[in-house]
């Protein structure tokens, strides 16, 4: 069970929000920098173990920072994740540079920045030549297992995923690297999403610790580095158990232990890209309810909506629900929750049983500290809304809301020929 608890007090929430109004995303900085910490410490027996940050799961720069003090990297898909990135300080072979039908533009500032770079497909090795004018020093391969591994709901099964080397290009790309002149080698794989059991994760570390073995004995190639992905779930609801940091650094420590240090093979350093384990839990969706109306059902009608929060709507994602200063009482009445958006998918939730909610009410929607924020969108001109963190017992905003300026910028009121 997870206790779904609110970043500040029912009180100190009705003052922020008197305050700055609504809607509104607040990240706990304090419990994510522990969970970090946690999550670091689990892995201390690691050579130089690091977890590259997603920037897709919050994509902010001073959450970066934030994660940067406890010498997090990033993990970048994109041009402006990569900038994005640079400006919090993090630079060369703290970016892993993770993407797919990748722009030689990118390629080249991911080159230039010296990050690693982490191929998708065995056609890259020629794009990366192409973009670059040679091979970096340090390149990484994904791997995809096909039908050696199976997925889950959300990222699918590794046989129909567009992503990664298969097996048999896996080892081909290894020994065309190396005749190029590549000297250091890094192997990648990301097989699930929002997996709450660890059993999963750690048979993703027996599966690269195989593959270690089979691409010295087959391409005369040491990895030096797997990156194990992210994949590593958080609790949504109430009755699911997040996996914990140090159980699963113990069981992946067995694993290394009789699969690399035992075979004699070179220290291999351990990293992940997880970005929903380390901020997700500790991200807050605040919303005041405009109105309560009765039809054929009964629906909570808020200021938020599916432009601040998709996940619901994309994936039919549950996201726990409290209504500030109604905590404890009883749930006795069912609502759809919904936004404003000419979509009848704009609901946060469906048939949720919670306690008799008035207009004005404060709703808070847990959970929403990745792929929150960074999958909002404008649609029906909805402006994405303003990001604070909470820290050091003060409460920072590190966004501010969106406004019609911003939204018409690109827009040219006086149409140019082309």
């Amino acid at each position: 069970m997870t206790e779904k608890k609110l970043p500040l007090s029912p009180q100190e929430m009705a003052v922020l929000v008197k305050k700055v109004g609504t809607p509104f995303n607040i990240y706990d900085g304090d419990e994510i920098e522990r969970n970090a910490e946690e999550m670091k410490n689990a892995f201390s027996w690691a050579p130089a173990f690091t977890n590259y940050f997603a920037v897709k799961a919050l994509p902010n720069i001073n959450i970066l920072k934030l994660l940067g003090k406890h010498g997090f990297g990033a993990d970048c898909s994109s041009l402006p994740e990569l900038y994005m990135a640079k400006e919090a300080g993090i630079e060369g072979k703290d970016i892993m540079f993770t993407s797919n039908d990748t722009p030689d533009e990118e390629f080249k500032v991911a080159f230039e920045l010296g990050a690693v770079l982490n191929l998708d497909d065995i056609t890259h090795i020629e794009a990366v030549e192409r973009a670059c004018g040679s091979l970096p020093d340090t390149i990484s391969f994904r791997f995809n297992p096909g039908r050696e591994r199976t997925g889950n709901a959300i990222i699918g099964n590794p046989v129909e995923a567009k992503y990664g080397v298969t097996r048999d290009q896996l080892f081909d790309a290894y020994t065309i690297a190396k005749e190029k002149g590549v000297k250091h080698f890094y192997l990648h794989t990301m097989v699930a999403s929002n997996e709450l059991n660890s059993d999963y994760i750690v048979e993703t570390a027996r599966m690269l610790f195989t593959l270690v073995g089979e691409i010295k004995e087959k391409c005369g190639v040491e990895i030096e580095a797997i990156d194990m992905g992210g994949g590593v779930g958080i609790p949504y609801r109430p009755e699911d158990s997040r996996i914990e940091w140090k159980e699963l650094g113990e069981r992946i420590q067995v694993l290394y232990k009789e699969m690399i240090e035992e075979k004699g093979l070179k220290p291999l350093k351990i990293t992940f890209e997880c970005g929903r384990a380390i901020t997700g839990p500790y991200g807050y969706l605040v919303s005041s309810v405009r109105h309560v109306t009765k039809k054929y059902k009964d629906y909570v009608g808020l200021d938020a909506c599916m432009a601040d929060l998709m996940r619901p709507a994309l994936y039919g994602s549950y996201h726990h629900i409290t209504v500030v200063g109604k905590e404890n009482a009883e749930k006795n009445h069912k609502y759809d929750v919904t936004g404003s958006l000419c979509e009848n998918n704009d609901k946060f939730a469906i048939d949720r049983m919670l306690p008799e909610i008035e207009r004005g009410d404060i709703l808070v929607i847990h959970d929403t500290g990745a792929h929150g924020f960074a999958m909002g969108f404008n649609y029906n001109g909805k402006m994405r809304h303003a990001e604070y963190l909470k820290t050091n017992g003060k409460i920072l905003k590190i966004r501010r809301d969106e406004n019609y300026d911003d939204y018409i910028r690109t827009q040219l009121l006086s149409p140019e020929e082309v």
